[in-house]
């Protein structure tokens, strides 16, 4: 099996939506306030593009999209702070250290484009993914930075770069 991460091409914009929506489907996640109801997730990549300091990438598995996630600046914030955004993994992806390897491109192109520190927001019944989050060096914080609209992920987590 051969898996690829690469950054978002405009024919992977209804395979990105249709995984994230279905990951986020299976672990019960309110449709309003998350990622579900972004406007930007029928086209993930023109919204990334279209920003100045932002990249999002999938992971391919022979021809098959099963994972992505991206950083860019986070919304509403003044300051070196990008984003962890939209980091999602089929079943099949999950538990095979693709979601470590995930995170260290996303957090090494951070870094590559200046930020200082990077933001998440989550559910807490994503509990796999809070212990990636922790085991790369994420801390729980009290509150939400910024404003993603994502008023319904309650959990809030920071890391320096």
């Amino acid at each position: 099996m051969s898996v690829l991460i690469r950054e978002i091409e405009a024919k992977d914009n209804r395979a990105v939506a249709d995984l994230i929506r279905k990951v986020l489907i299976e672990f019960n996640v309110p449709k309003v306030g998350t990622a579900y109801a972004d406007t930007a997730l029928d086209q993930m990549y023109e919204s990334y593009k279209a920003k100045e300091k932002g990249v999002y990438f999938v992971i391919e598995e022979d021809g098959v999209i099963i994972g992505s996630a991206g950083v860019c600046q986070l919304d509403n914030y003044t300051g070196p702070v990008c984003e962890l955004q939209k980091m999602y993994f089929l079943e099949q992806a999950r538990g095979r250290g693709l979601g470590a390897q995930m995170m260290q491109k996303c957090l090494d192109t951070a870094r590559g484009l200046g930020f200082e520190k990077c933001y998440l927001e989550t559910m807490p019944q994503m509990e796999a993914a809070q212990v990636l989050y922790r085991k790369t060096g994420f801390d729980y914080i009290d509150g939400p930075l910024g404003d993603t609209g994502h008023h319904s992920c309650p959990v809030h987590m920071i890391i320096d770069l």
